[in-house]
Order: structure tokens, then sequence, then C-alpha cells
């Protein structure tokens, strides 16, 4: 496949917002909020092999949300769990918008890029009703790391909310004196196990003994957990001493997207570079994915390349797709793998949001692996100066919902228009 554009370098962010992003959809209803449609003859009977002249619509289902991280439906219940990065955890109602805030939840740190991230729900809800928080926590000396916690969701019949027993089920070690790239991403995989992203802390000894490639700690690392925190006994380490049996892949500098590929099952990132360099990862068992000793991004404020390029140094597994210095990037945050009814031509594309570059991606996949052929295709909400956080499917409607990350934020919804 070709990774690198045959064009010339574009700053994505200028383009985007000189273009004013997609055409303009009115959408009725008390909670419409105009959508965006695409399609190349503005017919919207002629279907595309592409996906790209879908027509969609965009409502916005809750407001006033502080930085939300997070989003996970609640199966059997159809309520949709957000978290918010000052330390708040909310159950909303899709149907009307009303929230009610869940109890129980751990002390945070949240300075920097820390506080109260994702959230993931056992697959065998309600059976085993854990729900699992990542976060920053630190400790007395004001070192922090990427924790792990569960607690099982308490739905009783006067509607208090609450994650009882809540307890941290696995640190990132070591604690750092950090407040940037916690990682954090969670998602339980075909298998069972439970797969959390730890980012390397902002180390910036871009050498060989960078703590991503320090295989000792959990840093730079996909950990690969049993639903209890402990190591998954099938680990690539865990029978090399020096190892942290933790560790599924490292090679990492911050991946905060993760999702699962319904029809092969493997874990694929989205993963922030330095000045650029932005990737989409298919993660596999003992890969190490090269930062900071391969990369695709340059130094930030500069043209020079952090390290040589993953196809020039042996040893390392190369992204599926990137974003080379100079293309603007796609800083991500969130993604998911879209299944649903509400939109057939977009089944089996991935989508991610970006933070910086302020659209939602999308991305057809062809091919399995890390020879899958990645294309990005027209983004969507590129008019709305959204820094899209997080996303998740209703799995009812089909409808994709995002989280948009500011201090005053709404959770919305893609709906067909």
């Amino acid at each position: 496949m070709t990774r690198r554009p045959t064009d010339p370098p574009v700053d994505r962010r200028s383009v985007l917002r000189a273009a004013g992003g997609l055409a303009a959809l009115p959408l009725a209803g008390c909670l419409g909020d105009g959508g965006t449609a695409g399609g190349a003859d503005g017919d919207p009977d002629v279907p595309s092999d592409d996906g790209d002249d879908v027509e969609y619509a965009v409502e916005r289902v809750a407001e006033g949300f502080e930085n939300p991280w997070g989003l996970a439906f609640v199966p059997e219940d159809g309520r949709l769990l957000v978290t918010e990065r000052p330390g708040r955890l909310s159950l909303v109602d899709p149907e009307d918008g009303s929230r009610s805030v869940v109890e129980g939840l751990p002390d945070v740190h949240a300075a920097g890029q820390g506080g109260l991230l994702d959230v993931a729900i056992h697959p065998d809800y309600p059976d085993d009703p854990r729900v699992y928080l990542t976060y920053a926590a630190a400790n007395d000396a004001g070192e922090s790391a990427t924790h792990v916690g569960a607690g099982r969701l308490s739905l009783d019949a006067s509607d208090s909310l609450a994650l009882d027993g809540f307890d941290p089920i696995r640190v990132a070690r070591p604690t750092v004196d950090s407040d940037q790239h916690f990682g954090s991403r969670a998602t339980f995989g075909p298998d069972g196990a439970l797969f959390v992203t730890v980012g390397d802390r902002r180390d910036t000894d871009f050498s060989s003994d960078h703590a991503s490639q320090d295989r000792s700690n959990e840093l730079g690392s996909t950990l690969r957990l049993t639903p209890d925190g402990d190591a998954h006994p099938d680990n690539p380490f865990v029978d090399e001493p020096d190892a942290a049996d933790a560790i599924y892949s490292y090679g990492h500098r911050n991946p905060q997207a993760m999702a699962v590929r319904p029809d092969t099952g493997a874990i694929w990132q989205c993963e922030h570079g330095e000045e650029d360099g932005d990737e989409i990862n298919v993660v596999g068992r003992g890969g190490n994915y090269g930062w900071p000793i391969a990369s695709e991004a340059c130094r930030y404020g500069t043209d020079d390349p952090v390290a040589p390029s993953h196809e020039e140094r042996g040893g390392v597994v190369a992204p599926v797709h990137y974003w080379p210095c100079g293309s603007g990037g796609f800083p991500p945050s969130g993604a998911v793998f879209y299944q649903g009814d509400a939109f057939p031509a977009w089944r089996g594309d991935l989508f991610a949001g970006t933070l910086a570059a302020e659209y939602l991606g999308r991305f057809t996949v062809d091919g399995a692996g890390t020879d899958a052929d990645v294309t990005e295709r027209d983004p969507l909400l590129a008019d709305r100066g959204w820094r899209v956080r997080a996303l998740a499917v209703e799995p009812s409607t089909g409808h994709l919902y995002l989280a948009v990350d500011a201090g005053d934020a709404p959770v919305a919804r893609i709906v067909p228009a």
C-alpha cells in the first residue's frame, strides 16, 4: 500500500477552515443543530461505493459537559455513560438528554492532560456489572500515573446511581512528574481481555533509552489485562524477568484512540506524533511500534525528523496510515469501527476524532493486518470548530455519537438526514 502522500504537504487545518467545511443541511426538531452532507453530484439517490455521498444530520443530545473524554452505552439499558476530565461521570438518556450523576468515583489528578478519562463496560454486563474507568491519579509527591479501576454499576429502583466497591486494579508504573501523555483508552478484545493504552508521559529523550523502548516499565505501551487487572497470562513478555508482564505492545507515544475491528478481531489504535507524524496502527502481540527510534514526525517547530521512518528502520512495525511532517497532522482521540444499520454505506469504516484539526475523520479499510489499505475520505463536521474527543455507536439505532472537547461542550449524534 502507499502510506506516504504523493502530493506536496498541505496544512489541513488551514484548508478546512478556509473551505468552511461541507454544506449545511437543515434538521427539524428542538434538538436539531444543522447537519452536513456529501456527494459529488448532489443527487441523494445515487449511491456511492466509498460512502462520500451519504446524507446525515447532527443532533445535540445533551449540553454543558466540561471536557468530556469517554463514552459507553450501557447494554440492556440504552443510556450513555459520559466521563468528564475534572472527575465526573454521568448517565445520559439519549431520548430527552436528561442526565444523572454517578457516585462512587475515585479522586483524580485533573491537571494538564490528566483527570477522569475513558470508560468501558464488562462484555458480560449485566451478568457482570463492572464498569471500568481509566484516570490519572497522583501520589503524595505529586507524581502521577495512568490508573485503571472498576466498580459495579448500581441502578436501583430509587434511581440512585453509583459504582459500588470501586477499586483501582492496575497502575501503570512508574509514577512520573508530568501531567502529559497518559494515553488511557480502554477496550475489551474479542477474547475478553482488557486492553489499555499508556502514553510515554512526555519523555523527551529521543534515544533508544526512551521509556517507550524500555520494556521494564509500562510507559508508551498497550497493556493487556484480565478483567481483574492482572497481566494476561498469554502476554508476550511474561517469561522475561526484566520485562513488565502486562505489556502487549510497546514503542508508542500517546495513543488516545482504540477500537476492535469486528470482522478480524484486531486491535486498532490512533496515536499522536510529535510535529505531525500521527499514526493509525494495527496492534499485534509483542510488536514494537517504533517511538521514538522510528517516526514519521518532525521535532516541534522544525522540519527536522525525529528519527528515521519506520520503513527505514528494522525491527519495528510501520503504521497502516500516517500524516507526515508538514501535512497538518491528525491529532487523534476516540475511534470506532462502524457496524450500525443507520448508515449501510459506512459499514466497516473506521471513524476517528481529531483534536487540533477539528473534524471527524472517516477511513475506508481494505485488507487485513498491517497490510491493510487505509484511505481517508471526506471529513465530517469540518465546519463546526469541534475538537472531537470520543465516539460511540448506539446499538439500537446505529446512530454515531461523539463528545466534543471543550469547557462547555455538547454530546451530539449523527443521524440519517
